[in-house]
């Protein structure tokens, strides 16, 4: 699903000595995941805390901790229904939102008169049931409507299913951002899972795009997709997650550049702490990192970690904490 939202109340920037104001006691709670709670939409967080002091930073042409923070709340969020996105996109200055809604795909587009942010919804199997089934969610995550590799038209192959998703809402998306960015708005492209996969084609097929931050995406395309993908692009990885690591590597690549936060919940870039450790870096340069395991305290509510490290509030709280640290 694909939302697309418009912001309009938060401005200015993160100003000198602003800082000074950050509260320590703001730091969350890193959330116990059971099979009751692993799926979205998570009505009882508190969206957009502090905005004022973090203001989105639309000009950021380098990684921004404030930026990543501010995709991955709204990636989380837009798994909720349509009034409640609206609810808290408007808290957070973000009042223009509009909100696309094909068969397989669902977007929110929220703008100010500066930028806008195209925010994509992940598959539905991450969505609130009556009981979460692991066996579907594996075979779903193995297939994703349809593995085969397909030509893209700004060069190399990339997940069919993936492109015929976005396929689905992309004429009325264009003809929205479009419209945006004649006003002069920056925009900002991101998601979480399937969400993420939308929102890495979406920005290489938009030619002005400013950005696009990615939370636990699979990877989508091949190694000349790859290659040739020149988007400024920051892929968020937490520690196990198990969407991080399909479709298979042998015909699959990466893009962006990683964010990975370890099993303390700290985020780093992890490939030059892998050039350091003299790790083998050639089959997939971007995707250097590995799971810091020994430091988790087993499975909570018997949830295996490869799959609550998909978890999205769960990537939101580790980016607010380690922004106000």
């Amino acid at each position: 699903m694909i939302v697309l939202l418009s912001a309009a109340g938060v401005s200015g920037a993160f100003a000198q000595g602003e800082a000074d104001f950050v509260d320590r006691s703001w730091r969350k709670d890193v959330p116990v995941i059971t099979w009751k709670n692993i799926s979205p939409p998570f009505k009882d967080y508190t969206y957009f805390s502090h905005v004022e002091v973090f203001p989105f930073e639309f000009n950021s042409k380098t990684f921004s901790p404030v930026n990543a923070w501010w995709l991955s709340e709204a990636a989380t969020l837009v798994y909720a229904d349509e009034d409640f996105v609206r609810s808290r996109f408007k808290k957070a200055g973000l009042k223009n939102v509009v909100f696309l809604n094909k068969d397989s795909t669902q977007c929110f587009v929220a703008s100010n008169d500066k930028y806008a942010l195209v925010v994509f919804r992940g598959s539905e199997i991450w969505k609130k049931k009556e009981k979460f089934d692991f066996g579907k969610v594996i075979a779903d995550l193995m297939t994703d409507v349809d593995i085969r590799l397909v030509k893209w038209e700004q060069g190399g192959k990339v997940h069919r299913g993936f492109k015929n998703s976005l396929d689905e809402v992309w004429d009325d998306l264009i003809i929205l951002i479009e419209k945006l960015r004649r006003k002069g708005l920056k925009i900002w492209f991101g998601g979480h899972s399937l969400g993420a996969a939308l929102a890495t084609l979406a920005a290489d097929r938009y030619s002005n795009t400013a950005g696009v931050y990615t939370i636990g995406s699979p990877r989508v395309g091949d190694g000349d997709f790859r290659d040739r993908y020149h988007v400024q692009n920051y892929r968020i990885v937490n520690n196990s997650d198990i969407v991080t690591k399909v479709p298979p590597a042998g015909f699959y690549r990466h893009v962006g550049e990683i964010r990975f936060i370890d099993g303390h919940g700290s985020v780093h870039d992890r490939i030059p702490e892998a050039e350091r450790e003299n790790i083998e870096v050639k089959h997939e340069p971007r995707d250097n990192y590995a799971p810091d395991d020994q430091f988790r305290g087993g499975l909570q509510g018997f949830v295996p970690d490869a799959f609550r490290d998909h978890v999205p509030l769960i990537y939101t709280v580790h980016l607010w904490n380690n922004l106000i640290e």
